[in-house]
């Protein structure tokens, strides 16, 4: 899992996104699913690495977060996949060239390394984001 500070910035930002509902880690879906949601978005927010960047005074150093967003675009199985991939594509765009603070993403994918996916009644291509963000311990 990412720091708290990581998934607020996604979280925030994905306030702005209204096309779909979105769902974070840890909460339910099960109403959207019931209701058979035309589209939703579940997101997953994974921190790889929260690693010591410089050595020096307490309180003035460097750590990195390195990790990535998985954000799942749902739509009707048997629907194709064009949707999802719209969907995708807006959703790398609320970020792209867009820091947030602190919060510092390079790389931008749809699918990479994962290719869509079948799930009862859905069906999930991924917008992923590999992001870094760099926390200085005295600020």
């Amino acid at each position: 899992m990412s720091s708290f500070a990581t998934f607020d910035a996604f979280h925030t930002r994905l306030a702005d996104w209204t096309a779909t509902p979105v769902i974070f880690e840890n909460e339910f879906a099960q109403e959207l699913l019931e209701n058979n949601t035309p589209a939703f978005v579940y997101v997953e927010i994974f921190g790889d690495s929260y690693d010591q960047e410089s050595f020096g005074a307490a309180g003035s150093n460097m750590f990195l977060e390195e990790g990535v967003t998985w954000m799942h675009v749902m739509t009707p199985s048997g629907k194709g996949s064009a949707l999802a991939r719209q969907y995708a594509d807006q959703l790398l765009n609320l970020f792209r060239e867009q820091p947030i603070g602190e919060l510092f993403m390079p790389q931008m994918s749809i699918g990479a390394g994962d290719p869509g996916q079948d799930f009862p009644n859905y069906f999930s291509i991924a917008a992923i984001i590999r992001w870094r963000r760099r926390d200085i311990t005295g600020s």
